[in-house]
């Protein structure tokens, strides 16, 4: 059985939703905030069996948008796990949020890393998206955050919007960059039904500029040193993110919260997305068993997002099988799609755009 490590808590209040958003999420209510951390806290006490917690993520929605005083009783609620001396602690918040008496509570209760969604400095990209973000803001809110100590910060770009160009996205590069981020999350548009930019039926852009979209972020994030380490994530030796490889290493974890998922004892969950039904005390909406094929698979799917790929032996100790008995990966090694490199088996870095093709000849 697998040592549970990683903790993710949601929390899906928002002071306003943006366009693409298809998180589990909802106008901010004072009326709603407390209630919602009562029933996390039981949630929580009816689940978590005390294990020491090495990686912790509070995401959303946008947690940063609770009063201090919301955020002091949701710290409350944090301090009954048993976090490890070396715990990542990651709080996602907005830079709107960001005022100095928030940012010393989060800093008291260990949180160490802070995940900023940008997004873009570009005012037709952020009109586009439902955002707001000033640059002078953006760099006086980081300069803040450093002084009270945090030295782990992440910034969140998102690229591929309808009628952007190459010179807008070298922009918010640029821009980024001047932040000295530790961390670099870059996301390409999705559309999706039930969104702003669903419902308005916006069409995505071509697959060839978003490739090459992804080329220019790529290319320029690793001359300033970032190491690219998974599809979507850049960072500086060290800093890349110990939670989210919870997930890319196949790993359980818990979920907590309106919207979460979670991995625990072989069974993959989903909570409910209605906050109704999370406040009657109705957490769980479905759950499903995960077999060995079932594991596997996961395994290849989520390992192969990480530019290292997935480990053979590391692979067989956990399943015993040998991976190569298993999926169809000579063919794909012969014809290039993958690589084999010391012991390890990943995604040619040139063909990561076509991932989902080269998943679907494996699986």
């Amino acid at each position: 059985m697998q040592k549970i490590k990683s903790v993710y808590i949601h929390i899906p209040f928002c002071n306003s939703i943006c366009s693409y958003c298809d998180f589990c999420k909802v106008v901010y209510n004072h009326d709603w905030v407390m209630p919602y951390i009562k029933k996390l806290s039981q949630e929580i006490e009816n689940c978590y069996l005390g294990e020491e917690i090495e990686t912790l993520y509070i995401g959303g929605g946008t947690p940063s948008c609770l009063s201090f005083v919301e955020l002091e009783e949701l710290f409350k609620v944090i301090n009954k796990f048993n976090l490890s001396q070396n715990v990542e602690f990651t709080f996602e918040c907005n830079i709107c949020d960001l005022e100095e008496d928030k940012l010393k509570l989060l800093f008291k209760n260990n949180v160490n890393r802070l995940s900023v969604g940008i997004e873009s400095f570009n005012s037709e990209k952020l009109k586009f998206m439902n955002r707001e973000c000033d640059f002078k803001d953006v760099k006086k809110k980081i300069a803040l955050a450093r002084t009270i100590g945090f030295n782990n910060i992440n910034l969140d770009l998102m690229y591929a919007i309808p009628k952007e160009t190459n010179k807008v996205l070298k922009k918010d590069l640029k821009k980024i960059l001047k932040l000295k981020p530790e961390h670099v999350s870059t996301y390409s548009l999705i559309i999706e039904q039930n969104t702003l930019v669903g419902l308005n039926k916006v069409k995505p852009i071509e697959e060839e500029r978003d490739s090459k979209m992804y080329d220019i972020i790529c290319k320029k994030l690793k001359s300033k040193g970032y190491i690219h380490y998974e599809i979507s994530n850049f960072a500086k030796k060290g800093y890349e993110s110990k939670h989210n490889l919870t997930y890319w290493n196949n790993e359980e974890y818990y979920g907590f919260g309106c919207g979460a998922s979670g991995y625990v004892e072989a069974i993959r969950y989903e909570n409910t997305k209605s906050l109704t039904e999370y406040l009657k005390g109705n957490y769980v909406s479905s759950r499903a068993l995960m077999n060995k094929v079932d594991n596997m698979e996961n395994e290849l799917i989520l390992g192969f997002r990480k530019l290292e790929g997935i480990n053979l032996e590391h692979f067989y100790d956990k399943f015993e099988e040998n991976l190569q008995n298993i999926f169809p990966i000579k063919p794909l090694v012969k014809s290039g799609d993958l690589i084999y490199k010391n012991g390890y088996i990943f995604v040619n870095p040139k063909k990561l755009y076509i991932m989902n093709e080269i998943l679907i000849k494996l699986i």
